[in-house]
């Protein structure tokens, strides 16, 4: 079995030599005995006046309150409601409605800020908009065509985006329509 020495150079030997000074007199300051100024302060803290001890608050007497459920719904039954039929939810609102009866179209399925325009492409004098839905999948789509989940209908494709007229329920019977559009994001 082979020793082996470990050679340090003058450089090294002379800063573990400092370091080992710095650290014994850092050390040795620690050995004072001298505790004068810290029974002064205990002095100074015991010297102060004592302020007087706060009164305990008041306590407020709170009255029993006795709860009686005579007359009173029982929360845990459903609320009656006045049965509504499908007629009178068409004629009710502000003209304004999807067309429910209609076949969604692929695009329906996903919200319209998990579609991402990534271009076009001209067929026989036709602009068709390429649309990449959230799981990848890359759809062709021309004016006309239904997207996103608030039956937003294509009114217009440039080279940059596609514009979409969206029908979004504004109270219970009303409806609205809210314009949004794709942006050309590749």
């Amino acid at each position: 079995m082979r020793r082996y020495r470990l050679l340090l150079s003058s450089r090294r030997r002379k800063n573990l030599r400092i370091s080992c000074a710095v650290f014994l007199a850092l050390l040795a300051g620690c050995g004072n005995d001298d505790f004068s100024d810290l029974n002064r302060f205990i002095s100074e803290v015991k010297a102060r006046p004592k302020a007087p001890i706060e009164p305990l608050p008041e306590i407020k007497v709170i009255e029993p309150f006795i709860f009686k459920p005579e007359g009173l719904r029982d929360p845990f039954t459903a609320l009656e409601q006045p049965e509504q039929n499908e007629q009178n939810d068409n004629s009710t609102g502000s003209g304004i409605k999807p067309d429910t009866s209609r076949r969604k179209e692929d695009l329906e399925a996903y919200p319209l800020d998990g579609l991402r325009m990534v271009g076009t492409v001209t067929m026989q004098t036709n602009l068709w908009g390429l649309i990449k839905a959230s799981d990848g999948t890359i759809y062709r789509v021309r004016v006309g065509n239904y997207m996103g989940k608030n039956y937003g209908k294509i009114i217009r494709i440039v080279s940059d985006k596609i514009e979409l007229m969206e029908i979004v329920p504004d109270k219970p019977g009303y409806w609205r329509e809210q314009q949004a559009s794709l942006a050309l994001t590749e």
